[in-house]
């Protein structure tokens, strides 16, 4: 018998083999297979084995559940799954508030929409290098899974978090603007690329943006984050 299992907290090919192992290890499992872009896991089993002994072999850091197709009697599934996405942006949304009121105060008194603008894209790739930098081994992996250059030249998932790190500093420093706005024109834009790829695909991967240590979906909302941040450089670099 051939079940298949939607397994989420996947980010990376280090996470599949181990989910691959564990489950293979199993007694009456023939053969476990995993996809990581699907987050989807096959197994074939001699004899049945309950979704709670497949939790119990894999680590907290996943969570398995058996696979449903849906049909129009589970809008309330859908609903459900809807709500969770964004309880799991809900740190994505609130770093934003922060960086648009961090970024307001800074700017109010006068009120100066230039520096407003400068002071937000500076903190963003501030804290967003952040999280990139608390799991760096990890980050590259799950990276590559969208990014066109990631998946091209494996070490540029190294360097991405130091790039925005440095063009953090310089947007809050006023160093080079010009400089920082065309290289984030070029960074977010291949992102985006791949982001918008993703999306177009259906396929349901992490998001590396807020790093590894926040397990986020890729949804509209990076797309529209990267978005967000193109057009205050378009826009900065016209008034330059």
């Amino acid at each position: 018998m051939i079940h298949t299992y939607s397994v989420t907290g996947m980010t990376c090919n280090g996470c599949k083999a181990s989910v691959e192992d564990k489950l293979n290890a199993l007694k009456h499992v023939v053969k476990a297979s995993v996809n990581i872009e699907k987050s989807e896991a096959t197994i074939e089993m001699s004899q049945h084995i309950s979704t709670a002994s497949l939790q119990e072999t894999l680590s907290n850091k996943y969570t398995i559940s058996e696979k449903k197709e849906r049909n129009v009697f589970e809008s309330s599934a859908v609903q459900e799954e809807q709500k969770n996405d964004l309880q799991q942006l809900f740190p994505l949304f609130l770093i934003f508030a922060f960086i648009i009121g961090a970024s307001t105060l800074l700017n109010y008194k006068p009120w100066n929409t230039n520096g407003f603008m400068l002071d937000f894209m500076g903190l963003f790739y501030i804290v967003f290098s952040f999280f990139k930098l608390l799991d760096l081994k990890g980050f590259p992996e799950s990276f590559k899974m969208y990014d066109p250059v990631a998946k091209l030249i494996s070490v540029y998932g190294w360097f991405y978090p130091f790039i925005e790190l440095a063009l953090g500093l310089l947007f809050l420093m006023r160093i080079q603007i010009p400089i920082a706005l065309i290289i984030t024109l070029v960074i977010l834009g291949i992102t985006t690329i791949g982001v918008t790829k993703t999306l177009l695909d259906k396929k349901a991967i992490q998001c590396a943006c807020l790093g590894t240590a926040l397990k986020l979906p890729m949804t509209k909302a990076t797309f529209i984050e990267n978005s967000i941040m193109i057009i205050m450089a378009v826009i900065m670099l016209l008034k330059t």
